[in-house]
């Protein structure tokens, strides 16, 4: 029996997902397989990819053959470059940065509106260049306004 590491796909028309798989070179892509080892999502950021590299060796000891996609994969995570006994890849598996503990959060904001505690100092953006000339104008504006109401040419209220 020839056996092939490929990929098996899943999720909805634009948004797929595979599975990567142990099966029969003879079954259909989403077809029966022998062993589940992987996932690779490629429409997150950063791809998502997990391997069990234990398993993917096994089989890659054994004759399995993957496709020329799940090559890619297993070269991404090293695992090719251990198998055919080359350096690991010079560049690390980007990895997505791990959620805020929203437990935490809530908790933190909680003690703020209690007034327990002091509110965080968000980092603000230096302002644009375009944003500072209209605040450089407004005071400016404001004496010529004064003046106006002084002499009442811009009051109106003249009856």
């Amino acid at each position: 029996m020839a056996v092939k590491i490929r990929l098996l796909r899943m999720g909805k028309i634009r948004n797929p997902q595979y599975r990567i798989v142990i099966a029969d070179s003879r079954t259909k892509r989403d077809g029966r397989a022998i062993e589940f080892v992987g996932l690779y999502h490629p429409k997150e950021d950063p791809s998502r990819i997990e391997v069990n590299s234990e398993r993917v060796q096994h089989w890659l000891s054994v004759g399995a053959q993957p496709s020329e996609a799940v090559q890619a994969i297993l070269s991404k995570t090293g695992d090719w470059q251990k198998f055919k006994g080359l350096p690991a890849p010079t560049e690390p598996l980007k990895v997505k940065a791990a959620a805020p503990d929203r437990r935490a959060t809530y908790e933190a904001e909680a003690q703020v509106a209690a007034g327990l505690a002091e509110a965080p100092k968000a980092k603000k953006a230096e302002p644009k260049k375009k944003s500072e000339a209209p605040a450089a104008e407004a005071p400016a504006e404001a004496p010529a306004a004064q003046a106006e109401e002084q002499t009442g040419a811009g009051a109106g209220t003249e009856a």
